[in-house]
């Protein structure tokens, strides 16, 4: 059944991304300028016969029908472009910045699940009570304030204020010693990004599992289970948790791609050397190729993570076939 389904989602797949090639396409090419003008503006070409020359190498004199054709054919054999900003292929500039942004990305999840999953634990146990008014007090907090402000806000307290944390980048440069060293230092430079992100979306989730946990608190089985005597902490623990929690994974699914844009505005407040600053600066410089490979491989990643999420659900809830 696994194996079906994967197969099935990575065929449903296929017309996805070619949607999402021709749209991200077709809007770049509504969008006026090409790079050729950044480079004249930049005085890095100025010899006309030299610009004709580039957009001939570029393909840039065909019609966009013939653009995006050839384009299609090059992301089907990976190759996703040159970027001349950076003097290299699009696939290794993107695949140089990607491992930043998923670290952070999940990173951010776990907070997100763990710190909501918790929160509307306690919500739904503590019913009307202070605790359920507290977790729903921070839940409208976390989610009314944006992402890059409760950055800025972290960044302010405990970097410029304590001095606990670094105030941006990856790693510390310069920094000498071995594996176990190197990964202390990126997990004390990604705290506060992490914490950042995780906690807007964290409301969403304590929402979402308060709701979930009363409607299934509910149910027959869980009077069923009272009456054998089963204590208050194992009915929660063994039956309203784990049928609670499937919302949790479908939102999961569906916050990916959203986790994914907003790890692009924290990156640029902590300086994070991910993708986000890749694409802000290939945006401005006009450096398409990049742009459409991000997007391309970005919508990769989405896809797999929701298969994931798609097995992990068939796992949790036996009844659920393999659509």
């Amino acid at each position: 059944m696994p194996i079906r389904l994967i197969s099935r989602r990575l065929l449903q797949a296929i017309p996805l991304l070619l949607g999402v090639v021709v749209l991200n396409f077709a809007l770049i090419q509504s969008v006026p300028g090409t790079f050729l003008d950044v480079m004249t503006a930049e005085q890095q070409v100025t010899d006309p016969a030299l610009i004709e020359r580039l957009r001939v190498t570029y393909g840039l004199d065909q019609p966009p029908a013939v653009q995006l054709l050839k384009y299609i054919g090059s992301v089907a054999r990976l190759d996703f472009g040159y970027s001349y900003r950076h003097n290299l292929p699009v696939l290794d500039v993107i695949l140089a910045h990607l491992p930043a942004t998923l670290v952070l990305m999940l990173a951010s999840i776990a907070i997100a699940v763990l710190v909501g999953m918790a929160a509307g634990i306690v919500s739904a146990v503590k019913v009307n009570t202070w605790w359920d008014s507290a977790v729903s007090a921070f839940a409208v907090l976390c989610f009314a304030a944006p992402s890059f402000w409760l950055g800025i806000m972290l960044i302010i307290l405990f970097s410029v204020k304590l001095g606990w944390f670094p105030v941006g980048g990856m790693v510390t440069i310069g920094l000498d010693g071995g594996l176990w060293r190197q990964a202390l230092d990126v997990l004390h430079h990604l705290a506060l990004p992490a914490i950042a992100l995780g906690l807007f979306y964290s409301a969403a989730y304590a929402r979402v599992m308060r709701a979930s946990m009363l409607e299934v608190s509910r149910m027959d089985y869980v009077r069923t289970a009272y009456a054998k005597g089963l204590t208050r902490a194992a009915v929660v623990l063994r039956h309203i948790l784990r049928n609670a929690v499937l919302p949790i994974v479908t939102l999961l699914g569906l916050q990916l791609g959203a986790v994914l844009g907003g790890s692009i505005v924290i990156e640029a407040v902590f300086s994070w050397p991910g993708i986000g600053g890749v694409l802000f600066d290939s945006v401005m410089s006009r450096n398409y190729p990049v742009v459409l490979g991000i997007l391309v491989l970005s919508s990769v990643v989405v896809i797999i993570a929701n298969i994931i999420v798609d097995l992990a659900y068939t796992r949790l809830d036996p009844r659920i076939k393999a659509a």
